[in-house]
């Protein structure tokens, strides 16, 4: 049973950075792309970043871009979502997903999210 566990969210204040981590079971993450994406209750959920499996490609949505890093730890079948320069607009529930690729979509369960709150 394949299991995604997001933790590193918090409280920051517009500027501040946080680290979100993805920890996933019941599948290598090494044979897979990895998407972060993000859900609030006033937007849609949103892909973010994605991180091919072989690493040679990323995808960053245009809101984020040249703030956020995506990366991963094969080894660990963990993946990161470095996040600097946050706004109040980035206030979202973050989730990790395992993907054939990086413009494919996930349908199996979602983990329980990391929760950022962005304080202006």
């Amino acid at each position: 049973q394949v299991q995604l566990v997001e933790s590193g969210g918090g409280l920051v204040q517009t500027g501040g950075s946080l680290r979100l981590s993805c920890a996933a079971s019941g599948l290598s993450l090494a044979y897979y792309a990895v998407g972060w994406f993000r859900h609030s209750p006033e937007k849609e959920r949103e892909r973010v970043s994605c991180l091919s499996a072989r690493g040679d490609f990323t995808y960053y949505a245009d809101s984020v871009k040249g703030r956020f890093t995506i990366s991963r730890d094969n080894v660990k079948s963990t993946a990161y979502l470095q996040m600097n320069s946050l706004k109040p607009e980035d206030t979202a529930t973050y989730y990790c997903a395992p993907l054939g690729h990086c413009t494919g979509t996930y349908a199996g369960s979602w983990g329980q999210g990391t929760q950022v709150i962005v304080s202006s």
